[in-house]
């Protein structure tokens, strides 16, 4: 049997005021005057990292910040060469998707201890492995760098934009359908399923659904309970060492989406309507499923989306296309256009 190695946080902190605590928590993680490079956004730059530096450099380390404009692997690879030339210790994403994503791959790049400090509840990119970038050959995750930490600070996040936080509730619902999609390619192409990293990721789903009403409502306990099914579902991809638990057909109908709209729609947005689509597909009460991402404000149709009809039925005709490698409940082959645009009108996305 072949090793089976699964790297997990070794610390998540998640509540009030974690922000100025970040230093505190590292202290216990590595030595003191270790350096820090921070990778963040412009608005993040200003708002957010002073707090940050100030904790970090009261609890003895040096900090320097990097900004980047967009995830791409020339960011990530530039950030990567800072890192090794200025002899940098430890590398930390405080943002959104976009600075955690391209500090992940520049600290697996660099060989260095990467550290997530996400600003919104968007996608469950805050504690995957797993890094989406521009400029590889398809829109789809590689393989990065598991934080050796996840800092939470669920005032900073709950002050995120509202649309961020639906987008993070539809990436988990999406669950629902991807493990459904790996049970399949486990069954009919013999591919490995883990039951446990399976059902991590499904209970992801599972409490969110539960806890619906706190999140449309924007409680405290409501971000809570958002954040730690965010984290959860990405140490279930830390465990099966890949994306398989938390991604199938409905974030391949979310990559193709990205590709041909015009005005693409936020990940999680997109996957949410996905899991609408794939879930007529799975024979899941896809009704059920629409009306919770209503109840949180996200989209679940082409109108709410901000896309053309035309193009959420060439994506759905190219999502087998996407990742061809890996079975999903759509097939291995383009889809015709009359089977999309007949499935889509049948869930009402269109």
């Amino acid at each position: 049997m072949d090793a089976h190695i699964i790297d997990l946080p070794r610390k998540i902190v998640v509540g009030r005021g974690v922000i100025s605590s970040v230093g505190r928590h590292l202290r216990e993680l590595f030595p003191k005057g270790s350096a820090v490079l921070v990778v963040t956004g412009p608005n993040v730059k200003k708002a957010i990292y002073p707090l940050l530096a100030e904790g970090l450099e009261r609890e003895g380390f040096s900090s320097w910040v990097k900004v980047v404009e967009e995830a791409s692997i020339e960011a990530a690879n530039s950030v990567a060469s800072e890192t090794l030339e200025d002899r940098i210790d430890v590398v930390v994403g405080l943002g959104g998707g976009k600075s955690i994503d391209v500090a992940k791959y520049a600290a697996k790049e660099a060989g260095k201890p990467f550290i997530s400090v996400p600003t919104a509840a968007s996608h469950d990119g805050i504690s995957s492995p797993y890094a989406s970038l521009k400029g590889f050959e398809r829109p789809i995750s590689k393989l990065a760098k598991a934080p050796e930490a996840i800092m939470v600070d669920v005032e900073i996040v709950s002050a995120a934009p509202r649309r961020h936080t639906a987008a993070g509730f539809g990436d988990l619902i999406g669950k629902f359908t991807a493990v459904r999609d790996w049970k399949l390619a486990h069954l009919l192409k013999g591919e490995y399923y883990g039951d446990y990293a399976a059902s991590l990721a499904l209970m992801s789903a599972q409490h969110v659904s539960a806890y619906y009403k706190e999140i449309a409502a924007g409680s405290q306990e409501g971000y809570r309970v958002l954040l730690e099914a965010l984290v959860s579902s990405g140490v279930a991809m830390c465990i099966a060492g890949s994306t398989r638990p938390a991604s199938g057909s409905e974030h391949l109908f979310a990559h193709a989406l990205s590709m041909i709209a015009k005005n693409p729609p936020l990940h999680g947005e997109a996957v949410g309507v996905g899991t609408i689509i794939m879930a007529e597909l799975h024979r899941l009460n896809w009704r059920k499923i629409r009306n919770l991402l209503k109840a949180v404000g996200a989209p679940t149709n082409a109108k709410e989306l901000g896309v053309k009809e035309e193009e959420v039925v060439e994506a759905l005709m190219m999502a087998p296309t996407i990742r061809p490698e890996r079975y999903t409940i759509l097939g291995d082959k383009l889809l015709e256009e009359r089977v999309a645009r007949r499935l889509a009108e049948k869930v009402e996305v269109i």
